[in-house]
């Protein structure tokens, strides 16, 4: 229980943060229209907008790559992973997450920090455009969103060992799902009776579920 505990913990501060950086996609968003606008309407265009897209995505980018871990929904060529056993993908995932994941991203917050303390060192602005915005500040993100993703790898370590063990994944903290968009927009609906709606749901949450554990490399004949 305490290392499932952990396990919760970890997710959900990845959740969390993925979460609130997604946020930055609506002054992305804005950023952009309000650059269109005085671009090609007004004939005015603004120069530090496009460093701002650029930080702004790159932020977004980076925060959100431990929410992904946690999600495992991370792209991965699952043609021959998604049919072995669960203690085989454990093994594999171990491997790959001790030689590759820690030695990389341990790297990353390194030289991150690097970079960012050079950059508030000489109060660093962007040389893209003329007279540029700061970076500094965007360039601390890159050790906070390595030290995340760093965090979130330690658990997903811990979840391997936990099926060597046990023979089944751990279960992750989940997040919205498709079929509760479904199920809201079922219960709205005054065209689908109640027999039909509850058909609709379990199908969905069992082409959902059966996804999942492919993914994670689930017994799918059981």
């Amino acid at each position: 229980m305490r290392v499932q505990r952990f396990l919760y913990t970890v997710d959900e501060i990845s959740t969390w943060v993925g979460k609130a950086a997604a946020w930055l996609i609506i002054l992305l968003m804005a950023g952009v229209c309000v650059e269109v606008f005085k671009r090609y309407i007004m004939n005015m265009p603004t120069a530090w907008i496009f460093d701002a897209s650029n930080m702004l995505y790159g932020s977004l980018f980076m925060l959100c790559g431990a929410y992904t871990l946690a999600q495992n929904a991370h792209v991965r060529g699952d043609f021959l992973y998604s049919s072995m056993r669960p203690r085989t993908q454990a093994s594999l995932d171990l491997v790959l997450y001790v030689v590759f994941f820690l030695p990389g991203i341990a790297a990353l917050v390194y030289a991150g920090y690097d970079y960012a303390a050079l950059s508030w060192r000489i109060a660093e602005h962007s040389n893209v455009t003329a007279d540029g915005p700061p970076v500094y500040h965007f360039k601390t993100i890159i050790p906070i969103a390595g030290a995340l993703v760093m965090l979130q790898g330690v658990a997903e370590i811990v979840r391997c060992i936990v099926c060597l063990k046990t023979g089944e994944w751990p279960s992750r903290l989940k997040d919205v799902a498709e079929t509760d968009v479904i199920e809201e927009q079922l219960a709205h609906s005054e065209y689908v009776d109640e027999e039909s709606r509850r058909i609709a749901i379990e199908n969905a949450q069992h082409i959902d579920e059966t996804a999942r554990q492919r993914g994670m490399g689930g017994d799918l004949n059981t």
